[in-house]
């Protein structure tokens, strides 16, 4: 309250956490600074094991962000994300994650697309903002070289947002019924794919960036990997893909692989072509990200991105098929998400 007048709230950013003591003083330090503050901040915490939740009452207390904090041990992001949006009082959501740095004109950028006729009436759109890697290691750097699209990479027609950098409007949430919360991972995309069979128009806005870290080992990657792949065949989605992946690795890899030693050493000649087929758009990439690197550290990451390529893809053959099993096992009980 101001002066006996009710503030006014237009923007609502949204965020889940657990866990993020070592994180969570980025994201608000970043939020605070905004060229355009948010009106309020809603942030669900999924019942945090560290020091996560007193962070974010310090932060409350401080004054410094209009913060409002829930808590609701054991919900997934999905379940977080519609529990913050329901209690967000702002037409226009920002939603974003833990773990992310965002550009101090992120909210700006985002939301201005709505406003063509004011906060009153705000553009029936989904502003798809971008994220871009923070990599501080060689790994990190290999690592998003090879999994992380470029701004150059993106078709702004077909671009799907992570909900760490998007904003709709609560109308939109409302209307394709928020995020799946039968969905642990991959709940974005099916956000995003209900809203795009809604009719609503997506608007790709590359300057609203959220910066985070990729994972910093081999081992972190492969059940990120892992769990996301999980998810696409709990969601039943990108057959095609995973069937072009078994197919390389189980089928055409091999064949090749005998008729190269056993038949003709000119069959390595495919092998070629589809490796550097595989690795160019990495290559390419990295070759822009390591070039102040040392040579040693140019190396290292050269030597790291078909490491990480395959790992990432033995990762996926493994976890879709969990995914689909587990959807065979839930078949009569899981809505029928595309209708």
């Amino acid at each position: 309250m101001a002066g006996g007048t009710q503030l006014t709230v237009g923007v609502s950013v949204i965020a889940t956490v657990k866990n993020e003591s070592g994180s969570i003083a980025r994201l608000l330090e970043s939020l605070s600074t905004q060229t355009r503050l948010p009106d309020e901040v809603v942030i669900v915490d999924g019942g945090s094991a560290d020091d996560t939740l007193s962070q974010l009452q310090a932060w409350k207390n401080s004054g410094r962000l209009p913060l409002r904090v829930l808590v609701e041990p054991g919900c997934n992001i999905s379940r977080g994300r519609n529990l913050a949006i329901a209690a967000a009082q702002g037409p226009i959501i920002a939603s974003t994650d833990a773990g992310v740095r965002l550009d101090p004109s992120w909210l700006a950028n985002l939301v201005q697309p709505f406003l063509s006729k004011g906060l009153s009436n705000p553009a029936p759109i989904v502003a798809c903002g971008f994220f871009a890697p923070e990599a501080t290691t060689v790994f990190e750097i290999a690592m998003a070289a090879t999994v992380l699209p470029d701004l150059a990479d993106v078709n702004p027609a077909k671009f799907l947002p992570s909900s760490r950098s998007v904003a709709f409007l609560k109308s939109a949430w409302e209307a394709v019924g928020g995020y799946p919360e039968w969905l642990d991972y991959c709940e974005d995309l099916i956000f995003d794919f209900r809203l795009r069979a809604r009719g609503y128009p997506f608007i790709f806005v590359p300057h609203a960036v959220a910066y985070f870290r990729p994972r910093s080992n081999l081992r972190a990657f492969f059940t990120q990997y892992y769990r996301y792949a999980r998810g696409d065949g709990k969601a039943d989605l990108w057959r095609k893909r995973h069937a072009v992946r078994y197919a390389t690795y189980l089928i055409a890899l091999p064949l090749l692989l005998w008729l190269a030693i056993r038949q003709n050493p000119l069959w390595a000649i495919p092998l070629a072509l589809g490796a550097a087929i595989m690795f160019w758009t990495p290559y390419k990439r990295l070759w822009r990200m390591v070039r102040s690197l040392p040579i040693l550290d140019k190396c290292k990451a050269i030597c790291l991105v078909p490491i990480i390529r395959v790992t990432g893809d033995i990762a996926k053959m493994l976890g879709y098929p969990v995914g689909i099993y587990w959807r065979w096992q839930h078949r009569h009980e899981l809505p029928r998400w595309r209708d």
